[in-house]
Order: structure tokens, then C-alpha cells, then sequence
């Protein structure tokens, strides 16, 4: 049996893994023995988070960017966009190359956090340690946090559609943007082959990431979102004269399916991996940090990482959009406008945050096709409780 080197495995490198690690030290647990391991060493400046707050939170001091304001336009051309006033929330972003930098610079002041660049094979729990197999090496630590299997094979009952996105960081040679105020989401774009809108988020009155992203089932070339991106900033923004710097893309996962908060009692999922992104927005960077902050205070309380399991209506209603788009029954950029101009930005955040009341729920899905979701709505529990009898039948 190989030695028991770690307290702790980390598989994977990226934002659920790191957090994780700086929860750790926010709870007193900076001490343990970690090995933190990724298939590459993370530096490039290919991706940018965003996320809003009402106050700083543990990474604020990355924060490239802030906005007290966001616009909305919705499908129609003509229609007047939506300025939402944000207070008390803020949006912020962090850019992937800063966080990295920061996070590699925090690790070399920790030699009790040893990284290696390495395949994870295989995780499993055994007895009271969890085992990872590394490049064909076995090694030991009390518990493992898991982010890097993400199964997106299709479940029946559930849903999966794909988030994916280009975006172009731009220079202007004149004055485009207003750097106080972000555009959340721009529906002025056909909408084929899925639910397409474009982020504008300026840092600048000449500079700024313009990102066109499409819910679907599958992604796009790298043709198509370029020519949709020159129609939209041509088109609809009236920029002819720009230059691209940094461009960024990527796939995020939208689906209701349940993923596991642990594979048996040693190992532990985080991330997208664990179910953190948020199904029906691909909104998973807050949700990671409240993750992580929850399983390093149960670890430092009891000794161990695990937290209580508990329905939350709020994958119910994700698996509701989700069918609602999958199906076509629902026209995704009427729906997410009309979300967010006929409510209180506030309330909308706070929604899709999951930190709203029933009776504020029942108020904001008022504004939407009230029968049509309750119809949706019956189907989802019926798929998932069809789903969960097959499950648990015995096989002949």
C-alpha cells in the first residue's frame, strides 16, 4: 500500500480548486500538506469571469473592472434597451492571466502545497483514505476534492445544453463605450440555432470585451462567431474601425442533471464537476467561492468535508428553462428580456442567485408565460420521478 503523504488531493488547477485552497487558509486549515495537480500549468489570459456582489469578497483585490450599471436589449430592433441600476449589488470581472499570476504567486509562498503537472486516471475512496492514481502512480491523502470529471453524457429526465462563446477585447480610435455601464445582454442578433446575445463590457470609452454567445446544443465554428461579432459591433453599435487584442473562447455546460457532492466518503466533486455551475445561466464563479468557503469551515468544524444534502427548488425551476429552450417552446431572448426589464434588477440577481423567497419567485415569474411554465413545470417533476423509479428498479 503506498504511503499516506497528503492531508489533502486537489485535482485540478482552476478557479474551484484554488478557491478551495484559499478557503482553507481563511479557516485556518493553511497548514495542511496538499497536492494540487492539473494536466498543465495554468497562465494564459484566454478567459475573464464575471459575477456580481454586494460586498468584497475573497479575490476583490483582482477585480479589473466594476459596474454599478447594466443594459439590456431585448429581440426587437427599434425597442428602447433597459439601464439597470444595480445597487446593492456591484458586477465585477476578473481576467483569467491576473488571477493565475496572483494564485502562483500566493502558492510559492506555501512549500506545504506541493503542484505537480500531471494526468488524474482515476479518484476513489478506500476505507479512510482517498486514493489518486497520477501517471500510473498511486497516491494517498485523507480526503480528495475532484474537479476535473465533468460527465455530460445524456441522462434521461434531465437536459443538457451548451454555453458556448468568442469574445474579442477591442480598441477604438475614438470614444465607443461608457466604462461605468456594461450591456448584460444584447438580443439584437438572429437568433438561429439557439438563444444568441452579445456581452459589451467596457473598461474604457475605447476599450472593451465584446463577447457573442449562443445557448445550444452545439457549438459553432470559429468563423461563425467571428462574422456574427463584426455584424453586431457594425450593425448594431456602428463601430467600423477597431482592433482586436486578446480573444477569448469557451463551452460551459447548462444542464439539471444532478452530479454527485461525493464519490463515497473520501473523495469530494467541486466545480462544474460538483455542480456549481448555475444550470440555466452558466453563472459558476461565485457559486464555487460559496462552495469552497462551506466545505473548508465543515472541515475545519468536524474534521469533515461534508455538507448536508438538500432539494432546492431552484434546480426544479432550471430544469423548467431548460426544457422550455430545449424544447423550442420558449424563444429564449423574449424570455431573459422580458426577465430582466419587467422586474427589479436587485430581485433578478438575487434570483438567479438562489437567494430569493417563494413568495418573490411566484412575483417574478408573473412577468413570463405563467401557464406555459406550470406546464413545463409538471413535466420536468414527472421525467425526473419517471427517471428515478428506472433507477432504482432491479435489473433482469
Amino acid at each position: 500500500m503506498p504511503p499516506r503523504g497528503y492531508d489533502l488531493i486537489v485535482a485540478g488547477a482552476g478557479p474551484s480548486g484554488l478557491a478551495l485552497l484559499d478557503a482553507l487558509a481563511r479557516v485556518g486549515l493553511g497548514d495542511l500538506r496538499v497536492l494540487l495537480v492539473d494536466r498543465e500549468r495554468r497562465r494564459g489570459d484566454d478567459r475573464t469571469w464575471c459575477y456580481w456582489e454586494t460586498q468584497a469578497g475573497p479575490f476583490e483585490h483582482l477585480v479589473a473592472h466594476r459596474w454599478p450599471a447594466l443594459d439590456v436589449h431585448g429581440p426587437e430592433a427599434d425597442a428602447p434597451g433597459r439601464r439597470l441600476q444595480l445597487a446593492p449589488y456591484t458586477y465585477k470581472m476578473i481576467r483569467g492571466g491576473d488571477f493565475f499570476a496572483a494564485t502562483d504567486a500566493w502558492l510559492a509562498r506555501r512549500p506545504q502545497v506541493e503542484r505537480r503537472v500531471g494526468e488524474v486516471r482515476q479518484l476513489r475512496s478506500e476505507g479512510d483514505r482517498a486514493v489518486a492514481v497520477i501517471d500510473g502512480q498511486e497516491v494517498e491523502a485523507d480526503w480528495a476534492f475532484d474537479a476535473t470529471r465533468v460527465p455530460l453524457e445524456p441522462v434521461e429526465g434531465y437536459h443538457l445544453l451548451l454555453q458556448h462563446f468568442l469574445g474579442w477585447e477591442i480598441t477604438t480610435p475614438d470614444d465607443r463605450f461608457d466604462p461605468g455601464v456594461a450591456t448584460f445582454m444584447d438580443f439584437r442578433v438572429p437568433q438561429r440555432d439557439g438563444t444568441c446575445f452579445v456581452y459589451v463590457l467596457p473598461t474604457s470609452p475605447r476599450e472593451a470585451l465584446v463577447e457573442y454567445t449562443v445557448f445550444s446544443p452545439s457549438v459553432w465554428s470559429r468563423e461563425a462567431y467571428e462574422a456574427e461579432l463584426r455584424a453586431y459591433l457594425v450593425g448594431v453599435r456602428g463601430i467600423d474601425a477597431y482592433r482586436v487584442g486578446r480573444v477569448e473562447t469557451g463551452v460551459i455546460p447548462m444542464t439539471d442533471r444532478p452530479f454527485p457532492a461525493r464519490r463515497g466518503d473520501r473523495v469530494i466533486t467541486i466545480g462544474t464537476a460538483g455542480g456549481q455551475t448555475k444550470a440555466s445561466t452558466g453563472y459558476t464563479f461565485v457559486r464555487v467561492l460559496r462552495h469552497a468557503r462551506a466545505l473548508a469551515e465543515a472541515l475545519a468544524r468536524s474534521g469533515r468535508p461534508h455538507l448536508p444534502a438538500r432539494w432546492r427548488r431552484h434546480d426544479w425551476m432550471d430544469g423548467v428553462l431548460l426544457r422550455a429552450l430545449a424544447t423550442g417552446r420558449q424563444d429564449g431572448a423574449a424570455f431573459f428580456s422580458r426577465l430582466l426589464e419587467r422586474n427589479p434588477p436587485a430581485r433578478v440577481l438575487a434570483f438567479l442567485d438562489e437567494d430569493t423567497s417563494l413568495a418573490q419567485e411566484v412575483a417574478l415569474m408573473a412577468k413570463v408565460d405563467v401557464p406555459l411554465f406550470w406546464r413545463i413545470g409538471a413535466e420536468v417533476a414527472w421525467r425526473r420521478w419517471r427517471s428515478a423509479r428506472a433507477a432504482r428498479a432491479p435489473r433482469r
